[in-house]
């Protein structure tokens, strides 16, 4: 279903989300894949990246939307069809996680092909690091997995190690910054140096990636 916005002469324009959209956190957001009937629709959520979790190339047609709206894409090759080794899964994730909790990305769109098993996987890990209790984390996954629920990534989501990420991130400050009403993040003062492999993106994008003196930030 879509929002209908009263327009100029011409008429209504109609906006519609992609399926299983949702906002995850202020400034995250994640759905299925973008189609064209969309575009209007993330125009209004003034997009500065979005991170693409599946191995097929992007639509030429998204591309151009992408490169219309400056938005940065950022992929990370997930197989969807067959169960991802885990190493590569867990690689991919921490990736993710990496670009997700940059503020300097926000707002940002997540997404995969239907938006709820590798989108699920990479929020539950955020979750986590959020410091959410498991069974929240678990219920959040199977509300937009619906009966497509996969134990295989409940178990990756369980057995994700967040601390492995937090050793790459150094000089963490808590600060309270406030938006009507306080929410504490944890900011980031310098990130490791490694670069996540199987990315999609521009110069500045790698320059703000491995830039020393970068700040991260993350709800919790």
């Amino acid at each position: 279903m879509g929002f209908i916005v009263e327009g100029d002469e011409s008429g209504d324009v109609v906006l519609e989300p992609p399926p299983n959209f949702s906002m995850v956190e202020e400034g995250i957001f994640r759905s299925s894949f973008p189609r064209p009937c969309n575009f209007a629709f993330l125009q209004t959520l003034n997009l500065r990246s979005i991170i693409y979790l599946c191995p097929e190339p992007y639509p030429e047609e998204n591309l151009e939307f992408l490169r219309s709206q400056n938005i940065r894409l950022f992929q990370f090759g997930i197989e969807g069809k067959t169960e991802p080794s885990l190493a590569s899964l867990k690689d991919a994730i921490r990736g993710a996680l990496k670009i997700l909790i940059d503020v300097r990305n926000h707002p940002v769109l997540i997404h995969c092909k239907r938006g709820k098993h590798r989108t699920g996987c990479l929020v539950g890990c955020l979750r986590k690091l959020q410091n959410w209790c498991l069974s929240s984390v678990f219920e959040e996954y199977q509300h937009f997995a619906g009966m497509k629920s996969r134990s295989a990534d409940l178990r990756f989501i369980e057995t994700f190690d967040i601390v492995c990420l937090r050793q790459c991130l150094q000089s963490i400050i808590y600060q309270y910054q406030g938006y009507g009403s306080k929410k504490r993040r944890l900011l980031y003062g310098e990130e490791c140096t490694e670069t996540p492999n199987n990315f999609d993106m521009n110069e500045e994008s790698a320059h703000n990636i491995n830039g020393r003196n970068s700040h991260f930030s993350l709800m919790v």
